[in-house]
């Protein structure tokens, strides 16, 4: 087992006091010489971190002693090395930036699909229904560009605040389509699912726990190439293990 425990999760629930929450959370990743960053803001928290799997364990114990978070999920990944160099804690307008404050999956989440149970609609092309599945990905093109699913349909953005009028551009060709909606970790599906839903996408899902619950849960299966994730780490194979120094300079070289 490698040394290293890198733990990403998310949740969309009401905060106040964002200061005094963020002065604890700051004595809890220090007392447990974790590091990462942890976003704040009044929709919830995100949180991407990595530590000794004592201290790790530990801080979630910590975390799900407080009522508000007591219900958040967790993806592991392992490493040799720790891929973050210092302890943040921000607050924010937003966890993750859409800017239609209208979209709120604390109210209530988007349909979502589990993993095992998209692999099979990929393995037909067809949900249960019969109806044709298309892959949307949420993600900016830089991530893109280090994989995703097979046949994904994309759209060239560079923040994630330019999707919704990306995929409403798109709206009347899809109409026929069943749609799952991915990221890295799930969070951005929270507001992509639900808003599609919104302006009237009626057959979309999200993908539960994003490309790092589809590798932990199904591998490789219809994906190609690695995730990226925002750290030092740069990518993830489907074994969710990192794509390694020697791969990530030769991938930059011929970026270059």
């Amino acid at each position: 087992m490698k040394p290293i425990l890198n733990i990403a999760a998310y949740q969309f629930v009401s905060l106040s006091a964002l200061e005094d929450l963020r002065a604890d959370m700051r004595d809890a990743l220090n007392t447990r010489q974790l590091k990462g960053t942890i976003l704040l803001a009044e929709e919830g928290i995100n949180l991407f971190l990595a530590g000794t799997e004592p201290m790790i364990r530990d801080f979630l114990v910590w975390l799900r002693s407080d009522p508000r978070f007591a219900p958040i999920e967790v993806k592991e990944s392992w490493s040799d090395e720790q891929p973050f160099g210092k302890a943040l804690v921000k607050i924010k307008n937003e966890i993750i930036r859409m800017n239609h404050p209208t979209i709120r999956p604390e109210t209530g989440r988007a349909h979502f699909i589990a993993p095992e149970k998209l692999a099979q609609w990929l393995d037909r092309g067809t949900d249960d229904l019969g109806r044709p599945v298309v892959m949307i990905d949420t993600r900016n093109q830089f991530e893109v560009d280090y994989g995703t699913f097979k046949n994904a349909l994309h759209f060239n953005i560079h923040k994630f605040s330019e999707f919704p009028e990306a995929i409403k551009a798109h709206q009347a060709e899809l109409a026929d389509k069943t749609l799952v909606s991915f990221c890295t970790g799930g969070i951005r599906c929270e507001k992509s699912g639900l808003y599609m839903r919104e302006i009237g996408m009626e057959h979309s899902y999200q993908l539960e726990g994003g490309i790092l619950k589809y590798f932990e849960d199904v591998g490789s299966a219809h994906y190609e190439g690695t995730c990226f994730v925002f750290d030092e780490r740069e990518a993830l194979k489907p074994s969710l293990e990192s794509i390694g120094i020697e791969q990530s300079i030769r991938k930059k070289a011929n970026a270059a």
